[in-house]
């Protein structure tokens, strides 16, 4: 999915909602375990219950992986089950570097059908560039997280008193463009927001820690809106867990509507639709 798609389906969904498919085999209703496949029989529910109200899932794929072969099969029936209207980040978090990076944009890209992966710039440009090689893909790269880790490298400073990952955010937007480049900026961390938004400003902001996590919608908003919405705001918990009975596809799409609702004002008082 290309830029120009991802905007039109915000405008016709009135959402920049990303659903969080972290699927937790302990977590999800009792009566799922007994099928064949309970990840997706879960999955598969729950996009049903809320693709009318947000433009992107994300499964996280440590979810799945941990599963072996039968967990990947998982991942693969449920990125298949997307809706094509739909923008599917992969949540992988890669950063190795050369071939191995091409192996894994491949995976993703090509195999999985991802249309954007997350990925870690720790290891420099070598490990991000195989993943901008792809027509109407995205590399999602992680600048401004909200873990309570983050204070030990994010926030450091050089001699000249620049936060390490203003310098991550400069230097990786020399490597892509908005066209093919997001970055992850958490939502906990609101003024944070405002200071990515200053140094890229036309770049889409994938933004987790809304709902369970505390981080407000208003202010990711305020801070990180640009002319394009520029924002994914991923929600995971408060969706798919909302209840853990009979009901949690009706409980998931009562709070997919909630936040499509905030969203839909949000973009109306914004001028964007």
């Amino acid at each position: 999915m290309d830029k120009k798609a991802l905007i039109e389906q915000i405008k016709a969904k009135k959402s920049f909602l990303c659903v969080g498919l972290d699927t937790d085999l302990s977590k999800i209703p009792s009566h799922l375990l007994d099928t064949e496949d309970p990840i997706f029989e879960f999955n598969k529910a729950i996009i049903d219950a809320t693709k009318d109200y947000c433009v992107a899932y994300k499964p996280n794929n440590a979810f799945y992986e941990c599963y072996g072969v039968k967990g990947w099969e998982s991942l693969k029936k449920t990125i298949d089950y997307i809706p094509n209207n739909c923008f599917i980040i992969a949540d992988a978090k890669r950063g190795d570097i050369g071939n191995t990076s091409g192996y894994y944009a491949k995976t993703f890209f090509e195999e999985l059908g991802a249309d954007a992966v997350t990925v870690a710039p720790y290891m420099g440009e070598d490990s991000v560039k195989p993943f901008l090689q792809y027509n109407n893909k995205w590399v999602i790269v992680l600048a401004l997280t909200s873990n309570a880790g983050a204070l030990d490298f994010q926030f450091s400073t050089d001699q000249n008193g620049e936060e390490l990952y203003k310098k991550v955010l400069k230097k990786v937007a020399t490597w892509g463009t908005p066209e093919n480049t997001m970055f992850v900026v958490g939502a906990t961390r609101a003024e944070g927001i405002g200071e990515v938004r200053k140094i890229v400003p036309d770049y889409f902001f994938l933004v987790p820690g809304v709902g369970a996590q505390g981080g407000s919608l208003e202010d990711v908003a305020h801070y990180g809106w640009n002319k394009d919405c520029g924002l994914l705001v991923n929600s995971s918990r408060g969706i798919i867990y909302a209840s853990n009975g009979t009901d949690f596809a009706t409980k998931a799409s009562e709070e997919a509507k909630k936040i499509q609702q905030e969203m839909e004002e949000i973009l109306k008082h914004k001028s964007f639709l």
